[in-house]
């Protein structure tokens, strides 16, 4: 019990009934002044419902365990609170027994709580959830992403993929926030009102399920009239019903008993054979000849890494399901499984999406394979090959009027165009069997659109080749002349660079060994302008090529991991994709009479709802991979080394695809864990026919007069 505050608080239902007939609070009592209201049991009598409460009998025939709702709600039962409209107001406060008013114009209710008592009343009206439609409150915004990326401290790669040195960052920003702890004044510690807001949630997200128990079972309170005998009309229709019924049992005993225990193996079988096929490809994909270091073949082909995240979702998806076919079997106020729901049905809908799009562009491809080899073999000649010669033609005299080395733009011209003229050679080679590659990639169509995406970047990264041998042979020229001019440049002024301590010292030159670097110097640095325009064009090829990519990446991470099925459930039912709390403060005075204010205790009402998951939570994935787009390629580090001429290596796959990886686990499951899922027995199966004491059950038959459903409804 906590101690007295003066501030007592009701958390009160907003689907309480507003009418004046009297009832029963019934609930829980956090503390000595914190009361949550889970129902309200009109027309009965305050010792009933609590002689009902000790008794069990307000908890019968609930459809589970009812003792799991209370272990979640933080309590072993429910109890009284107070009443409601009683015909005789009490004559003194007593906070251990409470008495509201309620009111038909208003949701609000009134609180018979006198100045004298000196508290202060809050009136928290919290909206139900609805846990069948699975609608739940949360403190904190519900993540889409799944949590078991981070182990032992270390972020796995699937998902942070920020490399060694974004590992070496985040220990460092670690040690600081170490730092700034020490030199934090210590906050308060949390009040018992504070520490209990979870718990409180807890119990408004299991207050639907247990109001629906005790409504039904408040029959058992009030009496019910005596159930009259069967008329003769009634006894010749159920007699006649029952041929049906037996027939349904003999049926739902061949289907339970013979054939769905055989079909239900042969199909674990083939679930297990495909697992066993989909680990060997997996095993393939991620393995890395030499050393672990070295890259994997995922890590360079964008169609193995498509193919990769594909078998790990298939992988993934039976414990999923097999995740989500357990919570049949519990309440549905247990939210637990709510966000795998929502990756799950994320994942089969981009998939469906995926094959839909990738039907529709496959049948495109291959009724115009002809017409698409040529479109792409005049672009890609007309820009990787035609292109270039013209640009290196140009370069070899004098480029928009600038005044460069001929001898040396000849020869660099000349070696480019002869390196040109065999990549030509190579492709009329493989121009004939250009329809064929073409019509194989509308086939792989039908697997999904993201297939002829991959394998169209793949064959843009094969067909430009040709572009990164001479961006890396131009970008090691010109970073070895700017490097020996820098160091001549540091011999012409008498100094030079100490490679062990790192520094420039001075230094004693001989006469013939500054004559002899001061005219390198000048060689250099005259011909250095020829060397950078050549550099320039190629790096510029680069970049392009680099941004075409990034298209084609970008497209495949909306095809693959675009969170469609949350936008449907953000726009159809936003409360179940919560984001947190917030309280309102409404205003009293509209809400109380002066005369009723003035009579009670200051009063003040608040409404709790819950906030949805912000689009920009939805899609924080795609801001961190354009926050590590904009870090890799736009950083002051890669802007030095375009200048300077240094290799800038393109990101690496595993940090560009960490995104799509988000949604499946940071280890997949076994093929044994697989096999032992799929064989445990559970306790709530879809085709199970329903049983009493060991014996086959006759089901419901709604709308026909048979003697369960007739005598129920008299």
């Amino acid at each position: 019990m906590s101690a007295h505050n003066g501030l007592m608080r009701v958390f009160w239902p907003s689907d309480a009934p507003a009418s004046l007939s009297p009832g029963v609070l019934v609930g829980w009592r956090n503390s000595e002044l914190d009361a949550f209201v889970v129902s309200i049991l009109q027309d009965v009598e305050t010792r009933n419902v609590e002689k009902a409460l000790l008794g069990g009998t307000l908890l019968l025939h609930s459809p589970h365990n009812i003792q799991d709702l209370f272990k979640r709600c933080g309590h072993s039962s429910m109890r009284v609170l107070g009443s409601v409209n009683p015909q005789t107001p009490p004559d003194r406060f007593d906070p251990s027994l409470l008495t509201a008013y309620t009111n038909v114009q208003t949701r609000f209710p009134r609180l018979h709580c006198s100045p004298d008592t000196g508290l202060t009343v809050q009136v928290i009206v919290y909206d139900r959830p609805h846990p069948t439609r699975m609608q739940y409150l949360s403190l904190s915004p519900m993540s889409l992403a799944l949590g078991d990326k981070a182990e032992n401290g270390r972020l796995s790669w699937a998902f942070g993929g920020a490399g060694e040195k974004g590992e070496g960052e985040r220990k460092k920003k670690e040690k600081l926030v170490e730092k700034l702890k020490l030199h934090t004044v210590v906050s308060r510690p949390p009040t018992h009102k504070e520490v209990s807001l979870p718990v409180i949630i807890d119990q408004i997200n299991c207050s639907f399920e247990l109001n629906s128990v005790l409504q039904k079972n408040i029959g058992r309170i009030i009496g019910r009239r005596m159930k009259r005998a069967l008329s003769v009309s009634e006894r010749v229709v159920e007699s006649a019903n029952d041929l049906w019924d037996y027939i349904y049992i003999g049926l739902c005993y061949i289907g339970s008993v013979w054939l769905y225990p055989i079909a239900s193996q042969i199909f674990v079988l083939g679930l297990v054979a495909h697992r066993t096929a989909g680990e060997v490809v997996l095993q393939l994909l991620d393995w890395r000849p030499g050393s672990p270091e070295s890259p994997a073949l995922k890590d360079v082909s964008a169609t193995a890494q498509q193919v990769d995240i594909r078998l790990q979702q298939f992988c993934y998806w039976p414990i999923q399901y097999m995740t989500l076919r357990k919570r049949k079997g519990n309440w549905e106020s247990i939210t637990n499984t709510h966000p795998e729901y929502i990756r799950f049905y994320n994942s089969l809908w981009l998939v469906a999406n995926d094959i839909i799009i990738g039907i529709a562009l496959g049948s495109y491809i291959i009724e115009n394979s002809d017409m698409v080899a040529s479109q792409v073999d005049t672009i890609f000649n007309t820009w990787s090959i035609e292109g270039l010669r013209r640009m290196i033609s140009w370069l070899m005299e004098w480029p928009g009027g600038l005044k460069l080395n001929t001898e040396l733009a000849e020869f660099l011209g000349d070696l480019f165009l002869w390196v040109i003229d065999h990549w030509a050679g190579f492709m009329a080679l493989l121009r004939p069997y250009l329809p064929a590659i073409i019509h194989f990639i509308g086939f792989s169509s039908f697997a999904g659109a993201t297939m002829p995406i991959s394998l169209f970047s793949d064959l843009v990264s094969l067909l430009t080749l040709h572009i990164l041998s001479f961006y890396i042979a131009s970008a090691r020229i010109f970073h070895w002349q700017l490097t020996i001019i820098v160091s001549l440049f540091h011999l012409f002024r008498g100094k030079k660079r100490n490679i062990l301590r790192n520094r420039i010292d001075s230094c004693d030159y001989d006469l013939d060994q500054l004559l002899l670097g001061t005219i390198l110097f000048a060689l250099l640095f005259f011909l250095l302008p020829t060397v950078f325009v050549f550099y320039l064009t190629f790096a510029s090829a680069r970049i392009a090529v680099i941004g075409l990519k990034a298209g084609l990446e970008i497209g495949l991470a909306c095809l693959n991991h675009f969170p469609l099925f949350a936008v449907m459930l953000r726009i159809k039912d936003s409360r179940r994709l919560p984001g947190g709390i917030c309280f309102e403060l409404q205003d009293g005075s509209q809400i109380m009479s002066p005369q009723d204010a003035s009579q009670s205790a200051p009063t003040s009402y608040i409404i709790l709802k819950s906030i949805p998951l912000p689009l920009r939570a939805m899609f924080q994935s795609y801001f961190e991979l354009g926050n590590r787009l904009r870090k890799h390629y736009l950083s002051p580090r890669v802007f030095l080394c375009l200048v300077s001429g240094q290799f800038v290596p393109p990101i690496h796959r595993r940090n560009l695809y960490s995104l799509q990886y988000s949604m499946l686990p940071a280890k997949r499951a076994g093929i044994s864990e697989l096999w032992k899922e799929l064989n445990a027995t559970d306790s709530v199966k879809g085709s199970a026919v329903p049983t009493l004491n060991g014996y086959l059950a006759l089901p419901p038959r709604r709308g026909m007069p048979s003697g369960g459903g007739r005598r129920g409804s008299k």
